[in-house]
């Protein structure tokens, strides 16, 4: 009996490797799969921003880093002593507007450095509902100041794509080495309504789509398609059935592996899983001597790891637990 409906996924064109940079921000596909790759101990900046739903604040963040922008005074604003930006996430905040702006430019700065160093550029894209206010424009969250303050709309099609023909095209010029990754994020905004909810995933998909057959160094992952179609049971999310589950998580980034990874990529991330789970072994008897010559096997496989990757941080926890005569 089949219990899913599977799809085949093509081999990325822009395939990535250890030896990659990369940068992924968005919603939290962003996170989810950027975290694994750190934990596959690659280069991944992620969400420095923190997460950002709509498209077209991400498209402002890359162009806002590009030029180096400065903050902008009217989207300050200040809640029981912390200073937030109406351009980015409340995980960027500050403790004095001369604090909230050093760490929005060292941000711009970050980005920067992995859009002109890097080789990969990851944007998950959320929602097409979007909020603004009279004086600064779209922003990218309200900081929990009453929803009266904002407009809510939801954006065109030619308007997303308006906005990232601009934004693509001073990227693909200034760094054409740069590979794009599209994906829509499968987290569900059920607090737009349902069928509100998937007219904005409609409109996502079709924006991904049209970049891609715009752009030649541009790509789809289809995120999104594994959860509602080929994952399409609610035991596949958490709790809040708005979230795909660790269970569903995994499954993707197994997706992900095998279509974007290089076969050496795909061997060395089998290792550094397996080194994690032995890092992740709890003993009965910690003083065993049976205990005691696992960890000095294991340390000796991340001092070979470390010749390749950084295991220095797992190479001090380990010898703190091998017990000296």
């Amino acid at each position: 009996m089949q219990w899913s409906t599977e799809f085949t996924i093509p081999e990325s064109q822009f395939p990535i490797s250890h030896q990659s940079k990369i940068l992924s921000m968005g919603s939290c596909f962003a996170q989810t799969i950027g975290q694994k790759m750190i934990d596959a101990k690659m280069d991944c900046l992620i969400n420095p921003f923190g997460t950002i739903f709509h498209p077209m604040i991400l498209g402002d963040l890359l162009d806002h880093a590009m030029f180096q922008d400065k903050m902008e005074e009217n989207g300050v604003i200040e809640r029981d002593g912390v200073f937030f930006y109406f351009g980015t996430h409340s995980d960027l905040h500050g403790f004095s507007k001369e604090d909230l702006e050093q760490k929005y430019t060292l941000k711009l700065a970050q980005v920067k450095e992995y859009l002109e160093t890097g080789t990969h550029l990851i944007l998950t894209f959320g929602t097409s509902w979007i909020y603004e206010t009279a004086e600064f424009g779209r922003v990218a969250n309200c900081h929990k100041i009453p929803q009266k303050h904002f407009r809510k709309k939801l954006v065109s099609l030619n308007e997303m794509t308006s906005h990232f023909d601009h934004i693509f095209g001073n990227i693909s010029r200034a760094y054409p080495n740069l590979k794009i990754i599209l994906t829509v994020s499968p987290v569900r905004h059920i607090k737009d309504g349902l069928p509100e909810n998937q007219l904005s995933k409609s409109l996502l998909r079709v924006l991904c789509y049209e970049l891609e057959k715009r752009y030649n160094n541009i790509t789809y992952f289809p995120a999104y398609e594994i959860i509602i179609d080929e994952l399409r049971d609610y035991r596949f999310y958490k709790s809040d059935l708005i979230h795909p589950s660790e269970e569903a998580e995994n499954y993707i980034w197994e997706k992900w592996k095998s279509t974007h990874f290089t076969a050496e990529t795909k061997a060395k991330a089998e290792e550094i899983r397996k080194i994690h789970l032995e890092l992740s072994h709890r003993p009965l008897n910690p003083k065993s001597e049976a205990h005691q010559k696992f960890l000095q096997n294991l340390l000796r496989k991340l001092e070979r790891m470390n010749e390749e990757f950084d295991f220095s941080k797992e190479i001090s926890s380990v010898k703190t637990r091998i017990l000296t005569s």
